[in-house]
């Protein structure tokens, strides 16, 4: 429990030096201590209208996508699983994609809502086509994320491919992930529907630590199996889209952060979520502060980046799956 609590405090205290550093660091140099004294409309304008949002909302996906990654791969029992497995995050960039396309993509917080009501539909159809005789089938439910998956990505290759200009690229650059567009509209538009995610995944946090033995472990041991299996469905794809909706598809963040949180604080869900979350707010918002000044003025975009430091470490957890030394 020490440890747990000096981890925790550690992750903490990191997540603050590196948002000072966000806030701090770009090609307008802005200081706490000009704003404290005041400042000029210029540097306020850019630490509160744009760096601020931009810093909350990574917080905000790195910690929904870590806390959905913690679920997913307990739910369905495999280290290879993350948020995305299920095809909610397809879903959710299907919506996006279609109603930027239509040319509805300027109306105030219209991307986040065409994201959130695609991941609904896919949420939903995954979710039936799991179900057997009653049960919420883990097996069946990869099977359909994986068979949604494709057919969402063959569907907005589609929709790309008959698009042009302006819309075109800013579709594109969003479904590589990037917070430029971080508004506090936006971030309080997804806030409900991140947190409620989170309390249900964390609501669950004991039943989750029984399933590592199996399901019939844990329902011989008087865990509802099927309510709680559903419950954290509905938490892992509530954060998955409000992630997605809020800032595109940022991968590999549900992958890493998991394994990350349970070698620092173990198997125990009620530590390894709040880990998880922490660390994967302190990941994005450094990932973000790198991608925005690497090669300023110019900005790497977030989902690339996390996809570079990502794939390398999903081959190696691949390998060792597989009994292969590297």
């Amino acid at each position: 429990m020490r440890r747990s609590a000096a981890v925790l405090f550690l992750l903490a205290f990191l997540l603050l030096v590196f948002c000072g550093l966000s806030l701090v660091s770009g090609p307008f140099h802005v200081s706490f201590r000009d704003l404290a004294a005041g400042g000029d409309g210029a540097a306020r304008t850019v630490f509160f209208g744009i760096r601020l949002p931009r810093l909350l909302l990574a917080i905000l996906v790195g910690a929904s996508l870590s806390i959905a990654g913690v679920a997913s791969q307990a739910l369905l029992g495999s280290p290879l699983a993350d948020p995305f497995t299920l095809g909610i995050s397809g879903g959710a960039a299907l919506g996006a994609v279609v109603f930027g396309l239509a040319g509805f993509g300027r109306f105030p917080g219209g991307l986040g809502a065409a994201a959130l009501l695609g991941a609904a539909t896919s949420a939903l159809v995954v979710f039936a086509a799991a179900r057997r005789t009653g049960r919420l089938d883990t097996a069946r439910l990869l099977l359909a994320g994986m068979i949604a998956n494709a057919l969402f990505s063959a569907l907005i290759l589609l929709a790309l491919s008959a698009a042009h200009g302006d819309a075109l690229r800013g579709m594109v650059f969003w479904m590589m992930g990037s917070f430029a567009a971080a508004e506090n509209q936006a971030i309080l538009f997804v806030l409900p529907y991140a947190l409620a995610g989170a309390a249900a995944i964390a609501f669950c946090a004991r039943p989750l630590d029984l399933f590592l033995a199996g399901e019939e472990s844990a329902a011989s041991l008087g865990v509802d199996v099927e309510k709680t299996k559903r419950l954290v469905f509905l938490g892992l794809a509530l954060s998955t889209a409000a992630a997605v909706a809020a800032a595109g598809v940022v991968g590999f963040v549900g992958l890493i952060i998991p394994h990350a949180a349970r070698r620092l604080v173990g198997s125990s869900h009620r530590m390894a979520l709040p880990v998880a979350a922490l660390l994967g707010a302190t990941a994005l918002v450094a990932a973000d502060l790198a991608a925005r000044t690497i090669l300023a003025p110019s900005e790497i975009p977030i989902g690339a980046l996390s996809a570079l430091v990502g794939a390398p470490f999903f081959l190696l957890l691949l390998l060792r799956q597989r009994g292969v030394s590297p």
